[in-house]
C-alpha cells in the first residue's frame, strides 16, 4: 500500500472510469480520499492524461504529485478504445447525449462494405469534433453553444487512426477496435463511418482500453483505489 509521501513524490494510478461519471468527478473522488485519509494537504498536485466522456468506460490515468509533470507526455501517447456503432441513425452529440434527430435507409449495407469503408479511415485523417465537446470557441465550451442553438464554424483537425479493425457485425450494430493518436474523438469517427456508408451512424459503447503501454486489465475501480489508501490515522 502507498503511503502520503509516495502520492506526494509521484504516482501514475490506473483507474477503470465507471459509466456515466465525468473524468473530473474521478479525480475529485480520489483527491478527497487522499486529502481526509491520507491526509495530504489540501493543494497537493493531482490530475488525469486525458479526458473521458461521461458516457464512455475505461482507463483513466491519474497522476499525483511531481508526476503529474508527465501529464503532457501520456496525453501524447497512443490510444485502444473498443465500442459499438448504430447505424442508419445520426444524433446532434454523436452519441446518445442526445436524441436521435435523423434516420437513414441501411437496406444497402452489408458485411463487405462495412469492412470496405472501415479501410478508408487507416492512416491520417481530417476531423471535425462534435459540437458537443469540450473544446473552446470564442471563449466559450462548444457544447455551451450547442446547448444554447448557436451556431459555430468548427475547423477540422488532423488525426491518425493506426488500427481500425470491425470486431462484429450485427447490422445496425457494428462493434470495433480503434488505436489512434491523441485529439481523436471516436464519436466523430461513428458519424463520418456512417456518412462514408451514405447512410448515417452514432456511437452507443465507448471503452478505453489502452494508453501507450498501459492497460486497463491492470486498473482498478475507484473504491478499490479509496481502499488502498493507508490511512494517517
Amino acid at each position: 500500500m502507498k503511503t502520503a509521501e509516495d502520492y506526494l513524490n509521484g504516482q501514475i494510478i490506473l483507474i477503470d472510469k465507471p459509466l456515466h461519471w465525468t473524468s473530473f468527478q474521478t479525480v475529485n473522488k480520489m483527491k478527497y480520499a487522499l486529502i481526509h485519509k491520507a491526509g495530504l494537504p489540501k493543494k497537493f498536485k493531482i490530475g488525469h492524461a486525458g479526458t473521458l466522456d461521461p458516457l464512455a468506460s475505461g482507463l483513466l490515468l491519474v497522476c499525483t504529485g511531481k508526476f503529474t509533470k508527465r501529464i503532457t507526455e501520456l496525453q501524447g501517447q497512443a490510444k485502444e478504445y473498443t465500442g459499438t456503432f448504430y447505424i442508419g441513425a445520426t444524433t446532434p452529440s454523436y452519441d446518445l447525449e442526445t436524441e436521435i434527430d435523423a434516420t437513414f435507409d441501411i437496406s444497402h449495407i452489408n458485411e463487405r462494405l462495412i469492412l470496405e469503408t472501415a479501410k478508408q479511415f487507416l492512416g491520417e485523417i481530417d476531423q471535425k469534433p462534435p459540437i458537443f465537446s469540450a473544446i473552446k470557441k470564442e471563449g466559450k465550451r462548444l457544447y455551451e453553444h450547442a446547448r444554447s442553438g448557436e451556431f459555430v464554424e468548427i475547423e477540422s483537425r488532423k488525426t491518425t487512426i493506426h488500427e481500425f479493425e470491425i470486431t462484429r457485425i450485427a447490422i445496425p450494430e457494428v462493434d470495433f477496435t480503434v488505436v489512434c493518436s491523441k485529439g481523436t474523438y471516436i464519436r466523430s469517427l461513428a458519424y463520418d463511418f456512417g456518412k462514408a456508408l451514405q447512410s448515417g451512424a452514432h456511437l452507443t459503447v465507448l471503452r478505453r482500453t489502452k494508453i501507450g503501454d498501459y492497460n486497463v486489465l491492470n486498473a482498478m475501480d475507484v473504491t478499490l483505489f479509496e481502499d488502498s489508501i493507508v490511512s494517517k490515522v
